[in-house]
């Protein structure tokens, strides 16, 4: 690993030994993001999810999704522990955000020894308007993360002609 340190107006490039280096760890880690037609956690902790999908299909514009659910699934590294914030939020492939889910999550202290703490967010939506037809991406922050999650391609419905009509 390099670091640049300036002597005057010249950069010479040295050998940073470890115990100098700041080690990046990433913060939150997404596991999974998807969008479904329905989500639960079952007694037994695992997580449930049905319906998943990517693309739907409207007869025309601003269409209605009636119910959705979004699921997030983040994993948290130790210093991380605490409140953090949360927010989810839909934009269309011009960047207008459509809708934003916001809240925060309580991140538990976990020993070395156990799986890292994880935050599970499973969103029942209802109404949800899609203005035009196109890509439509989830970008979730979390704690001080931000990434992309998921896209849903929203298209028009090809309408089938009656022939006898």
């Amino acid at each position: 690993m390099y670091r640049l340190v300036r002597v005057g107006q010249l950069a010479h490039p040295r050998l940073t030994p470890p115990s100098e280096r700041q080690i990046f760890r990433p913060s939150m880690k997404l596991n999974l993001a998807v969008a479904c037609d329905d989500a639960h956690v079952r007694p037994d902790g695992k997580l449930d999810i049905v319906g998943v999908f990517n693309e739907l299909a409207a007869p025309g514009f601003p269409a209605a999704q009636d119910r959705m659910t979004v699921v997030f699934v983040m994993e948290w590294e130790p210093q991380e522990a605490g409140r953090q914030p949360l927010r989810a939020d839909l934009l269309d492939d011009s960047g207008t955000m459509v809708l934003t889910i916001q809240g925060h999550t309580d991140v538990e202290t976990r020993p070395a020894d156990r799986a890292p703490a994880q935050t599970r967010v499973i969103m029942p939506l209802e109404r949800v308007v899609f203005p035009k037809a196109g890509r439509y991406t989830f970008r979730l922050r979390a704690g001080k993360a931000e990434v992309p999650a998921f896209s849903l391609f929203v298209s028009q419905r090809e309408i089938a002609q009656d022939p006898d009509a």
